[in-house]
């Protein structure tokens, strides 16, 4: 995956390259994130349907319906145009979104809420950790 892995191309797309090994990064973040919106039992549902701001939204269910939708929305999206070469700005959106609550989930899940925390992990978590990082930001520059 050397070189840019994303760039914006003078026709205002995003265009994606992404190898095999790249695409099947993406395609199980995708996955976990999708799951996780659907099964209860995913370790991650609890982090994606916390509230963001328990002071203003915990006891209101048209706010939480609203993230979850959106949440949803983006991972669906970001599942059907996995294979794409070329982006539109709605569709990086979601994946950039999708790639973010996954890294939120991640991180929440592990404990990995510091610096310190982030550099003791497991070598595997954190090669995925700076794989989705990654992903992230190329992507965000794109914007």
């Amino acid at each position: 995956m050397a070189g840019k892995l994303f760039t914006r191309r003078r026709d205002g797309r995003i265009e994606v390259r992404l190898n095999d090994a790249g695409r099947a990064a993406i395609r199980e973040v995708f996955a976990h994130v999708l799951a996780a919106e659907r099964d209860p039992d995913h370790e991650w549902h609890l982090s994606l349907n916390a509230p963001i701001n328990p002071s203003s939204d915990d006891d209101d269910p048209l706010a939480s319906l609203a993230r979850q939708n959106e949440i949803a929305s983006n991972a669906e999206l970001s599942v059907m145009t996995l294979e794409e070469q070329y982006l539109t700005d709605a569709e990086g959106w979601a994946w950039l979104s999708t790639i973010q609550v996954a890294l939120r989930s991640t991180a929440v899940m592990n404990g990995l809420l510091s610096d310190e925390k982030l550099e003791a992990c497991d070598p595997e978590l954190l090669e995925d950790i700076r794989t989705m990082q990654q992903f992230l930001f190329e992507l965000a520059a794109c914007f």
